[in-house]
């Protein structure tokens, strides 16, 4: 008798192997700064706020790495750590840009791209015949091609699905390549520390510390009922990605109804000052966007994801249109004040959505302070 998982494997057996890169530039923000000023250039560099006041670290050169100073960090901190560090303010526009330039190097290869951020995307390249069919090869052009084109420097990680192609790009960065076969998933996955685990944050990684779960090995020895028992749905997912299977899509970027803009943080943060400059940040960040559309738009929408990957939305809609990026500052405190603090933070975001088009607004003389 035939089962399903029978029929699952036949299927699975006749599909060809996927073939993911995972692309990340490396210290992004921080590496346009340094190419644009030859006189940053090998230096301890942070892309952020002001150091005598709230600001916090967007971008760190690996020059200031090694001082302990990251991304998240308070300005402050990082120039208690390292008192030579320059502080340069971002400059989104021109990381947007460069990111477009970058992304087209990619559609270039494979329209099946799904960015994740301005510094990094999934490629899907099953199938693609160029490069004698190796994604290897492919990802090294891609490399190569960023870098004349930009003279910046990308890390890659090749595999057979999204998460063992993520983790693979950070372990030989900076401005390096690592492969992971699928003969080679099982030993690699079992040695890995699960904080390494796509999905495994600080409080989860405790958690399972506490039930003796230490490496990918021991995460697949673990009965997925306890799991789930544990971590509800999550739990599952976890066993999954210890076993290898991780059967996401590349997913290709559409065109949305909304406009937003999200950052996530090196180290969680708790500090509500610290948080609430991020979301002013990336308010500012979506706003410049918007503009540049010609929209304006109705609803604000606040992302907050916990340092155990669950999250949450709080969203604010009013009867005529955000008329600038500082009028949403009230609504995204008070939208803040309403989100629960149990865990620290690892990501922030802010959306408009709910657009208009300038052209079609009858703008009222009030809205924009005219």
């Amino acid at each position: 008798m035939t089962t399903s998982n029978d029929i699952k494997s036949l299927i699975q057996d006749t599909q060809p192997q996927r073939k993911i890169i995972h692309l990340d530039m490396d210290a992004f923000y921080a590496s346009v700064e340094q190419r644009d000023n030859p006189q940053l250039r090998g230096r301890p560099l942070v892309v952020g706020g002001d150091p005598s006041g709230r600001g916090v670290v967007a971008a760190a050169s690996y020059e200031i790495r090694k001082f302990g100073v990251r991304s998240a960090m308070s300005c402050y901190e990082a120039k208690r750590r390292c008192p030579e560090a320059i502080f340069v303010r971002p400059r989104f526009e021109v990381y947007r840009q460069v990111s477009q330039q970058i992304r087209d190097i990619m559609l270039s290869l494979t329209d099946l791209v799904e960015p994740l951020s301005l510094d990094e995307a999934y490629l899907d390249v099953t199938g693609i015949k160029a490069h004698h069919g190796s994604a290897t090869l492919m990802a090294n052009w891609l490399r190569a091609q960023i870098y004349e084109q930009t003279q910046l420097r990308a890390s890659a990680g090749v595999s057979f699905n999204k998460m063992l192609a993520k983790i693979a790009s950070d372990i030989n960065k900076p401005n390096g390549i690592a492969v992971i076969t699928p003969d080679q998933a099982d030993a690699f996955i079992a040695t890995l520390p699960i904080e390494r685990f796509h999905g495994i944050g600080k409080a989860t990684a405790k958690r399972l510390h506490e039930m003796g779960i230490y490496t990918g090995a021991d995460l697949r020895a673990a009965p997925v009922d306890t799991l789930e028992y544990e971590f509800g749905k999550r739990g599952r997912f976890y066993s999954e990605i210890a076993h290898g299977n991780d059967n996401r899509p590349v997913k290709a970027e559409r065109k949305h109804k909304s406009v937003g803009s999200e950052t996530t943080f090196r180290d969680n943060l708790r500090d509500t000052d610290n948080l609430l400059v991020q979301i002013f940040e990336q308010n500012a960040d979506a706003f410049e966007q918007l503009s540049k559309k010609g929209r304006l738009g109705h609803t604000i929408t606040l992302k907050i994801k916990y340092a155990d990957f669950t999250q949450i939305t709080r969203s604010h809609t009013l009867n005529t249109p955000f008329p600038s990026a500082e009028s949403a500052h009230y609504w995204l405190q008070k939208l803040f004040a309403d989100v629960p603090r149990h865990l620290p933070i690892r990501l922030v975001g802010v959306t408009y959505s709910n657009l208009t088009s300038l052209d079609d607004l009858n703008t009222q003389p009030d809205l924009f302070g005219l």
